[in-house]
């Protein structure tokens, strides 16, 4: 978070001791003015069209955060352009999921995951054209992916899954929310790799495509998280706090049967959809209540803690060349807050 800072002139070393006191009187009430001003900047956090993150919208068209004490700013954008927002330093977090949250370490934007929102279960799909129905049919064919991103590693875990391996098939690269298009449009595209609702497009424009391999065949494989600079959580952890008991009500007004329909009405809402069009996006996300995040949260090599998620996506990323250096996972977790709650 940026810090604003104000610059007051020294007086004069000639002036008499009522001068000088009357000076510093007006420097402390400054001062003090200036303190409330700046406590009350609001936390900014991006998000962007996943169900993990748009549950938030909850929150904020009911005034959760206000009845919590905590002023936040969110700000909508496409997924990849969030990351770059906090990057370049204007946000205080971002949705991201746990691979890109190192990715994005690596670049220089340091960020710790305090919250977890969700894994995938069965948003993200590698979705393939007919005659296609397995990934063993895979070999040989052409398969379009955003190079480096979180279905890229998807593809690989189903490829690996199958005995196969990336050289045993060619990759076409494309942004992500291109990837319908492409199945559609070239012949020689078998296959893509992409998440709700991009995988759904992909269906729908091409008569007769399936889903063949999702994240709910390897669960945990793909957590998302509130990430956040480590300055403005050192400096604001009394709201991050707050941040992470508004979440947990958002996941509740979700869950509950009774609200349900109102929480998948704001929603879809948030992204253009109806309910009826949002329902199923929202069941291939798995929300993370206190308790399943907490368990998330503790220390394991397996895909059902972030600790051993996260070290897979770094050799993933490591191994694609998305980064050079391994990254120090235990770094970018901080589960305090989770356990606080």
């Amino acid at each position: 978070m940026k810090r604003i800072e104000s610059a007051l002139a020294c007086l004069p070393s000639s002036r008499a001791l009522r001068s000088a006191i009357a000076g510093a009187a007006v420097a402390l009430a400054v001062g003090l003015a200036a303190a409330p001003a700046q406590a009350a900047k609001p936390l900014t956090i991006g998000y962007s069209d996943w169900p993990g993150f748009v549950a938030f919208q909850i929150a904020i068209d009911k005034g959760w955060f206000k009845q919590e004490g905590v002023d936040v700013n969110f700000q909508w954008f496409d997924y990849s352009a969030s990351l770059d927002a906090f990057s370049a330093g204007k946000l205080d977090a971002v949705g991201a999921t746990n691979g890109d949250a190192l990715v994005t370490g690596a670049s220089g934007a340091k960020n710790v995951m305090v919250l977890l929102t969700d894994y995938s279960s069965g948003n993200d799909m590698i979705v393939a054209k007919p005659p296609i129905r397995s990934v063993d049919a895979l070999k040989g064919k052409k398969v379009g992916v955003e190079v480096g991103l979180v279905d890229h590693l998807l593809l690989d875990t189903a490829l690996e899954r199958h005995h196969l391996k990336e050289s045993d098939l060619t990759l076409v690269n494309a942004k992500t929310n291109e990837l319908p298009q492409v199945l559609a449009s070239a012949n020689d595209v078998a296959a893509v790799g992409a998440w709700q609702p991009n995988a759904g497009e992909a269906l729908k424009r091409v008569p007769g495509a399936r889903p063949i391999f999702t994240s709910a065949d390897a669960p945990g494989l793909i957590y998302d998280a509130i990430t956040v600079d480590p300055v403005s959580l050192s400096s604001r952890k009394a709201d991050w706090e707050k941040v992470l008991k508004v979440w947990y009500r958002c996941v509740a007004y979700v869950n509950d049967p009774k609200t349900q329909p109102d929480a998948v009405k704001i929603m879809a809402a948030r992204v253009g959809l109806t309910p009826e069009q949002y329902l199923p996006l929202l069941k291939g996300t798995h929300l993370l209540d206190e308790a399943a995040a907490k368990k998330a949260f503790a220390k394991g090599d397996g895909l059902d803690s972030v600790y051993g998620s996260s070290v897979n996506a770094d050799k993933f990323n490591v191994r694609n060349a998305v980064y050079k250096q391994s990254q120090d996972v235990n770094a970018y977790i901080d589960p305090a807050l989770t356990s606080t709650q």
